[in-house]
């Protein structure tokens, strides 16, 4: 049997899906950072160097957090990552993707409901983000940013579905890393990037494309084999 690897473990396809990701959860991140900045004292937040400095930890603290999900999936998915089992792996992962791209374009609202697998998880770790606040440090934020980038997100559990197939807890860990590198524009607070995402955001067309590009993802992952961007990886069972 031959299982073909190689779209699953793409970092362009998980970078892209953060980066369109942020239609869905710019408000939710925006309001967090909202939080964070608020939390600083009057000083701090009149440094414009030293607030962005803060920020940035905070978000490399929420990618680190992503990066640790996928090893963790990885880990976990290596048991399925052989015949078979691999095979209703890659299905899983494409269906979940698919309903991230029904969900985007609003064909499919009841999707948000997968956000309440880590919602137990969430009220056990939430306490100790909440005791980082008010933030003094970039240490601090960096802390902070590992706790709440556990916030259950549907989107999120999307990419950690793609990381889940790669068959590798280090392409699990990187895939997860390179879709919070996609996060990063709409929420460091860089100002053109993030005003345009909130002006698409609101755009049903748009939205509804972007549903679209997943549900293509989505496919490939089903059907690796059809993907144009494949780098021949076969590993033969």
């Amino acid at each position: 049997m031959h299982v073909y690897l190689d779209f699953n473990a793409s970092y362009l396809a998980a970078f892209v899906i953060g980066l369109f990701s942020s239609l869905h959860c710019i408000g939710m991140c925006g309001s967090i950072i909202g939080t964070l900045t608020y939390s600083l004292s009057q000083e701090l937040r009149n440094n414009k160097r030293i607030l962005f400095s803060i920020i940035l930890s905070y978000n490399l603290g929420r990618v680190a957090s992503y990066a640790i999900a996928g090893a963790v999936v990885g880990l976990l998915s290596i048991p399925f990552s052989q015949g078979i089992a691999y095979r209703f792996l890659q299905l899983a992962s494409a269906t979940i993707m698919a309903g991230a791209g029904l969900y985007i374009g609003g064909w499919f609202p009841r999707f948000a409901y997968i956000e309440k697998m880590g919602s137990r998880f969430w009220k056990l770790i939430e306490p100790f983000g909440r005791k980082l606040i008010p933030v003094k440090t970039r240490g601090q934020a960096m802390l902070f940013g590992m706790i709440w980038g556990w916030l259950p997100c549907g989107l999120i559990y999307t990419a950690l579905a793609l990381a889940a197939t790669t068959g590798n807890v280090m392409h699990s860990s990187m895939t997860m890393l390179a879709f919070g590198l996609g996060t990063l524009p709409a929420v460091v607070g860089v100002g053109i990037m993030t005003t345009l995402l909130a002006k698409l955001s609101k755009a049903q067309l748009f939205k509804q494309i972007v549903g679209i590009l997943f549900i293509i993802f989505a496919l490939l992952a089903a059907f690796p084999w059809l993907n144009p961007m494949r780098v021949e990886h076969i590993m033969t069972f």
